[in-house]
């Protein structure tokens, strides 16, 4: 799961954004980004065009992990309530060797991986706040290490290829929430300009958010992605093994994008489609048929229960994901919606939207055709709906209606003050 990082940084979308009225670029360029190890992963196997994490990371990392929408498990920013039950618990008791790797952000000390589930992890900010690119500082297995003159998604990607290696004959779960692409952005070991001395932006050496480096960045996300598919492969793990690489929001509002000619800029933070249209690619040679270009709707709550139907495990309490694995297999999509609530310091409410892609209802009736408005600047009136389209709205009003009164409010004098950006 990349970080910071939309559909419109990976070239295998490149095609997709020609639905959307996006503003011509203007320029000779027409693509920032070519990410050919992560287009091999939707050649061979299936590309959904539209998958939708939540606008911002510690939403979308709750959402992933426990299967179950913001509005009723959300505490607030950089935690996950030590309640939660995750998709690293259920495949532990399926007989899955677990393991979590790159960025964690959801605060609970030294122990809080494998308090939820995971039984290694190699982490980036769990209890402390190094580096995390060049020179970073790292916990493993609950020992705080440095890795002087290191690369810090180097030593968390070499971590998650041994723990493959090591488990080659068992069952194994990987979660890999990566620390790139976001900002700090700065220099990667490919750079022409990397500087292994450097002790990284967030010592107040460099300006943080100056997209200069961000593509780079981006490629290096490809360049990973390459080396855990090489690392199967050589195990001989490829058909055992299924991938899903995502990202957990929309890419940084300090970042435009050009794809195909056409300029997209970042709407992380936001409910725009840019806020949360991500890139979801699922490969798993020899179950999903290669190639296929998915319009089919999927958000980050139907990984929980996909994984625990290919682990053959039960889910014994409410979650709102849908499994998507008989759509993986040539079956019909289930779900016919995606239903967000956004409240990014949690609190009783928030953002709420019900969507199928193309068309987009609002709590407050805000009405849109994201294809033709995907800034949405005009809402359109009831008055002005055909027959067919009044027919969505009606189903989204209905999807809005059956999660009113559905917030959990939570006691935050109960839960440790946040300290993470």
């Amino acid at each position: 799961m990349a970080d910071d990082m939309g559909w419109e940084c990976v070239s295998a979308y490149r095609d997709l954004i020609t639905q959307y009225n996006y503003p011509k670029s203007g320029s000779n360029i027409k693509d920032h980004y070519f990410t050919p190890h992560i287009d091999k992963l939707a050649a061979n196997g299936m590309r959904f065009d539209h998958g939708f994490s939540q606008p911002i990371c510690t939403p979308s990392r709750v959402q992933i992990m426990t299967g179950i929408y913001n509005q009723r498990n959300y505490v607030r920013f950089g935690l996950l309530d030590p309640k939660a039950k995750t998709f690293g618990h259920i495949m532990k008791s399926a007989g899955y060797k677990t393991c979590v790797v790159g960025k964690w952000q959801l605060e609970g000390g030294a122990g809080s991986p494998n308090h939820f589930g995971f039984d290694e992890h190699c982490l980036w900010q769990l209890t402390r706040r190094p580096a995390r690119y060049p020179n970073p500082g790292l916990e493993v297995n609950g020992k705080e290490i440095d890795y002087p003159g290191k690369y810090g998604p180097d030593i968390v990607s070499d971590y998650l290829c041994d723990f493959i290696e090591r488990n080659k004959d068992r069952p194994f779960f990987g979660y890999y929430p990566m620390m790139l692409p976001h900002w700090p952005f700065e220099p990667t070991p490919d750079s022409k300009d990397w500087d292994s001395t450097s002790k990284g932006a967030e010592s107040g050496k460099l300006a943080q958010k100056n997209p200069k480096y961000f593509r780079e960045m981006v490629s290096y996300v490809d360049k990973i992605v390459g080396k855990i598919v090489a690392k199967l492969k050589e195990q001989k793990l490829s058909e055992k093994t299924m991938i899903i690489f995502t990202g957990d929001n929309g890419t940084a509002v300090s970042v435009t994008s050009v794809m195909n000619g056409r300029t997209i800029k970042g709407g992380k933070g936001s409910t725009l489609d840019t806020g949360n249209h991500v890139p979801f690619i699922v490969s798993w040679p020899g179950t999903i048929k290669s190639g296929v270009s998915s319009k089919a709707i999927v958000n980050f709550s139907d990984i929980f229960p996909t994984i625990a139907e290919i682990a053959n495990t039960t889910i014994d309490h409410q979650i709102d994901g849908i499994s998507f694995l008989s759509h993986l297999k040539g079956g019909k999509a289930k779900r016919q919606f995606s239903y967000c609530w956004y409240a990014r310091n949690g609190g009783p409410n928030g953002k709420e939207f019900a969507h199928t892609g193309k068309w987009k209802l609002y709590s407050n009736g805000k009405f849109y055709n994201v294809y033709k408005d995907v800034t949405e600047k005009n809402p359109i009136k009831i008055d002005n709906l055909n027959d067919k389209v009044r027919s969505i709205r009606l189903k989204l009003q209905k999807e809005l209606d059956r999660m009113k009164g559905t917030r959990t409010i939570f006691d935050l004098s109960k839960y440790p003050k946040a300290d993470i950006n």
